[in-house]
């Protein structure tokens, strides 16, 4: 039997958190640098003090935004102090290609739960395996998305990352870079664990199971009413 994956709002909209904690189907948050960067987040503690007063009871994936190791970790202990909820985001590597897995060792043996981010490619996901402690909450971000923008597709990774860390109750595969709302079934077909969207996206769940019949009408009904307004003529 299919597990149900789980599906997280990926965004730093207080607004859009607002809305989308209604629905009993997200289940958590994941945020980056670039994201809080478009909703113009300025302080990151301030913004998880708006979060939680929100949503204090589902986690939320924050992302360190130092480059240089000794930094990330500083970042991340501090970050981990703000609450409970919080899953560290840690990028597989830094601006330098330089690995971060020494970092990651460190902080998931100081039991910090962590998101680890901007994952690649399945040498990536052994090197976390090798330093995982088994233990601590982790969640491996395969940049599906991404991934599928070079016209390569992502599933034999993701599915081999689920694979790797099926064993480990504590650990989960992520389906990160969200592409489009068909991603949800995708990332179900190799038991994803969880799979994170953006408002944009996540904004077209509602025709989950809409009429295909019905669908082809309203296509078709909105090519006609845009020919109306536009006032096209062939010549």
């Amino acid at each position: 039997m299919k597990k149900k994956i789980k599906i997280f709002l990926d965004g730093a909209s207080i607004k859009d958190i607002k809305k989308y904690k209604k629905q009993k189907y997200i289940r958590g948050f994941t945020t980056n640098p670039s994201l809080m960067k478009n909703s113009g987040v300025k302080n990151c503690k301030q913004f998880v003090k708006e979060f939680l007063k929100v949503c204090p009871n589902l986690p939320i994936s924050l992302e360190v935004f130092a480059d240089d190791p000794k930094e990330m970790i500083k970042q991340a202990i501090e970050i981990n102090s703000w609450s409970k909820n919080i899953y560290v985001k840690i990028p597989i590597i830094n601006t330098k290609n330089i690995s971060m897995i020494p970092v990651i060792k460190y902080l998931n043996n100081r039991k910090i739960p962590l998101n680890i981010t901007a994952v690649f490619n399945l040498k990536q996901v052994k090197s976390i395996k090798r330093i995982y402690d088994g233990k601590t909450p982790i969640i491996i971000s395969i940049f599906a998305g991404r991934i599928s923008d070079t016209l390569r597709s992502p599933s034999n990774l993701v599915k081999k990352c689920v694979t790797i860390f099926k064993k480990f109750k504590k650990a989960e595969t992520l389906w990160a870079s969200t592409r489009e709302i068909y991603n949800l079934v995708e990332a179900e077909n190799v038991d994803c664990d969880i799979i994170t969207i953006s408002p944009s996206i996540l904004s077209k769940y509602k025709l989950k199971n809409y009429s295909i019949n019905k669908l082809n009408l309203d296509t078709v009904k909105m090519f006609r009413s845009d020919a109306l307004k536009a006032n096209l003529k062939l010549s």
